[in-house]
């Protein structure tokens, strides 16, 4: 296993997956803990769930991070004149085949820029249930808005990991090394 590796499957399997398996975990959370004046969790449940929320947050952020500044440059990384094996040429190799422009115009583009949205909406999210808390559950309006730009960020997130599977599947960033042994793993 080579650095590129390691850190493309830390980006997608580590960080990307438990952003977006945590999703799911928070939203129940947040709509148990803000939909009655009845069913109040503690102060320090809220405490919790705020930093599980921030927590999140920071995986998010760490995810689009290392795709946009990490992987990314190798993924558009542009071919010599005269290459003829575009496998160390992600970019490239997609948008040489008909088949598969698509990845490339549209999972790519979802991955450069709406995947962006589901870590800066979690962190709004993050913010409010810090200042309101179960206390949101006195504003409808603000709960239902709230909730609702979670489920948002989470299909965002869950739609960018689905075009990641589907873009290293068919173009996976390589090294050399990895072309050379025919290791693509």
């Amino acid at each position: 296993m080579d650095t590129r590796h390691v850190i493309t499957v830390l980006h997608g399997w580590g960080f990307g997956a438990v952003f977006v398996v945590g999703f799911p975990l928070a939203l129940v959370a947040l709509a148990g803990t803000t939909s009655s004046a009845d069913t109040q969790p503690s102060a320090r449940e809220q405490q919790w769930l705020a930093r599980g929320l921030w927590l999140l947050t920071a995986i998010g952020w760490v995810t689009v991070f290392a795709g946009a500044y990490v992987i990314y440059p190798w993924y558009r990384a542009k071919p010599p004149a005269g290459i003829t094996d575009l496998s160390l040429y992600p970019r490239s190799l997609l948008l040489s085949h008909p088949d598969t422009q698509w990845l490339h115009s549209l999972g790519m583009e979802w991955k450069e820029h709406v995947s962006w949205l589901a870590p800066m909406i979690l962190t709004m999210v993050a913010y409010i249930y810090t200042i309101y808390g179960a206390g949101l559950s006195q504003h409808r309006g603000l709960r239902r808005s709230f909730l609702a730009f979670t489920v948002v960020a989470f299909a965002a997130a869950g739609v960018s990991g689905i075009f990641g599977k589907a873009l290293n599947n068919y173009a996976p960033v390589l090294t050399t090394r990895q072309v050379a042994t025919g290791d693509t793993r």
